[in-house]
């Protein structure tokens, strides 16, 4: 029987990026396990990068009242 990994959620994601983060940063971290923790923390990085620029794609599109898609731009304040 084959076990299908669940998909994280984004906050999950960024939740076990903060950890391998917070391990990095309190040193004394063997140069192997380092390196581990680099290659999980670019993954669970691009799924967070993914699932923000999905929710953003979903975001430009907002159904109007009368069901007709229009575009939805983000101000960014200067």
């Amino acid at each position: 029987m084959s076990e299908e990994k669940k998909e994280l959620s984004f906050e999950e994601a960024l939740e076990q990026l903060e950890t391998i983060v917070n391990k990095m940063e309190e040193g004394e971290v063997p140069l192997e396990k380092a390196m581990e923790y680099y290659a999980e923390g670019s993954k669970l990085s691009k799924i967070c990068h993914d699932k923000l620029v999905n929710a953003e794609k979903q975001m430009k599109e907002i159904l109007r009242e009368d069901n007709e898609r229009s575009s939805f731009e983000i101000q960014e304040e200067n």
